[in-house]
Parts: structure tokens; C-alpha cells; sequence
């Protein structure tokens, strides 16, 4: 980093954010010797461009908001040649705690102030439907977004019927198959989840038997714990292709955000193609 100008994108609508919190994030940001030259309120906002961000200067980005937020800006600004610092501003914090550790953003702007950032190209997802930084969820168990979007819109009713269908679908949807040699059941998985590894792709399969399995996956899928649930250790690959055995479009979720899955879908490992700042220590 050359200059000390920063831009700020914040989401109000993310899980950790508010006027407070992001006050709180401008406040540490200028303690660690950063000026910021512009707040972008994404997404009423769109997110900052490379040409306009070259035009003014600027070097550095910082994103304050959910994962959904970190991947906009993040793969909108693949090929500059400046750097993206990610700040934990969501429900999950995915991305900013594989760079970070578990921290607050006043942490991670103590740790820069010191002298402790580094510039780094994380390994990523390739697809057809562009990249994913963190994770890609595959299968009729894609449903439980839907679940998830009307708790954070706090209406219950919505709740407790996509709740219903979320777990029929689960149970009844078609299934997704990882079509790699010796790559778990042959009848598929409810949901296929796919993670970027330095050494390549990590791939689980997550199914259920019984009413409180599919309750129990659910509860994970919905918060992203996807540990928790239920699955099969698929294995670590560098391409991975999954497939519909009803020959039906997939469910499909990117970062978090839903896509229009095919029958058929190829995911390989990439690199992230803009530097990312980190402060864990290696």
C-alpha cells in the first residue's frame, strides 16, 4: 500500500452491522493511520470500480459487510492492482476469519497499524457462474437460503412454511452425485458442500434418514456450520463434478448467494485474481 486513502464499503443490511458498528470501524481505521476518502453504502451504492478507484488514487478497499458483500466487491475488482482488506461485518465472516482469525475489525486494524498485514492470492472456486471465495452448497439442500432470508427478515409466518418445505425438499428433491472415482453414496446427497484448500478442493456430502436428521442438517446448513451436520468426507480435488441424477437443475448457492444450477456443474481450483490483506499469523 502506497497511500493511506482507503474506501469504505459497508452494508447496513449484513448481520454485524449498524450505524455504531460502522462508526466503531471508521474510528479504528483512522487510529491505525488510514483516511477515509469515501463510504460506499452497498448495495444502494454500487460497488467501487478499478478505473475509478486508479482515477482518485486510491490502493487499498475495505469491506465491512457479509459474505455475499466481501464476494461483490471482491470479484468485481479481480485484475486491479491494488488490494481488498476484509473486515468481519457479517453473520458468518467466512473470508475475513480464514485472513484474520476470529477478531473484531479494531483488532485487525491494531495488527496493520503494527506493521502486521501482508498481501496475499487465496485459493478460490472456479465455475460457470463465476468465483466463489468461501464455499459452494449444491443440492436440493439449497432450500434452507430460503429459510434463512425470512429469519433475517424476522417474518415468522414465511418461516415456518419454508421451514415445511425445506425439509420435504430435503428429503425429496433430486439428489446431487459427485461424479469423481470413489466419491461417496452412489444415490447422491441432499447437499454437496465444496471449500477451497490451498492444496485444493475439500468436498462433503450431507444427507439424512430420519425427521430429526434433516431437522438437525437444516439448523447447520442455516447457519453455515456445515460440520454439524450429518455427511461424508468426499475428498480433496482439484476439479470437481457434480451431477443431478434426476437430470433436473441443481440447487445451487455461491458464497452464499443462489444461482441457476444445470444437471451438470464443474467447479475447479482457482486463485484469487486481486490481493487480499492478511493479519493471521502463518
Amino acid at each position: 500500500m502506497t497511500s493511506r486513502q482507503v474506501w469504505l464499503v459497508c452494508n447496513a443490511a449484513s448481520g454485524s452491522n449498524d450505524e455504531q458498528s460502522q462508526r466503531d470501524v471508521c474510528s479504528a481505521l483512522e487510529e491505525a493511520g488510514f483516511t477515509i476518502a469515501r463510504t460506499i453504502r452497498f448495495p444502494d451504492e454500487p460497488a467501487p470500480e478499478a478505473a475509478d478507484l486508479d482515477a482518485q488514487g486510491i490502493d487499498l478497499v475495505v469491506t465491512f459487510g457479509g459474505d455475499g458483500t466481501t464476494h461483490a466487491v471482491v470479484t468485481g475488482l479481480f485484475g486491479w492492482s491494488g488490494a481488498v482488506l476484509v473486515l468481519p461485518g457479517g453473520t458468518m465472516n467466512l473470508l475475513a476469519k480464514a485472513l484474520h482469525g476470529d477478531v473484531d475489525p479494531s483488532t485487525i486494524a491494531s495488527r496493520l497499524a503494527g506493521g502486521q498485514g501482508r498481501r496475499e492470492r487465496p485459493s478460490v472456486i472456479g465455475s460457470p457462474h463465476g468465483f466463489g471465495l468461501t464455499g459452494v452448497l449444491a443440492g436440493p439442500g439449497t432450500v434452507w437460503n430460503e429459510v434463512r432470508e425470512a429469519m433475517r427478515a424476522a417474518n415468522i409466518v414465511e418461516m415456518v412454511a419454508t421451514t415445511r418445505q425445506a425439509i420435504s425438499w430435503s428429503a425429496n428433491g433430486p439428489k446431487v452425485v459427485c461424479a469423481q472415482s470413489d466419491c461417496g453414496r452412489e444415490e447422491g446427497y441432499a447437499a454437496i458442500t465444496i471449500n477451497p484448500r490451498e492444496e485444493g478442493l475439500l468436498v462433503r456430502g450431507y444427507y439424512a434418514e430420519s425427521l430429526a436428521d434433516y431437522a438437525g442438517q437444516g439448523i447447520a446448513l442455516l447457519n453455515r456450520n456445515f460440520r454439524d451436520g450429518p455427511h461424508d468426507e468426499l475428498g480433496v480435488h482439484q476439479t470437481v463434478r457434480l451431477v443431478c441424477s434426476a437430470g433436473e437443475p441443481m440447487g445451487l448457492l455461491i458464497d452464499g448467494e443462489p444461482f441457476d444450477g444445470k444437471a451438470e456443474e464443474i467447479f475447479e481450483l482457482a486463485r484469487c485474481e486481486v490481493d487480499l490483506i492478511a493479519t493471521l499469523e502463518t
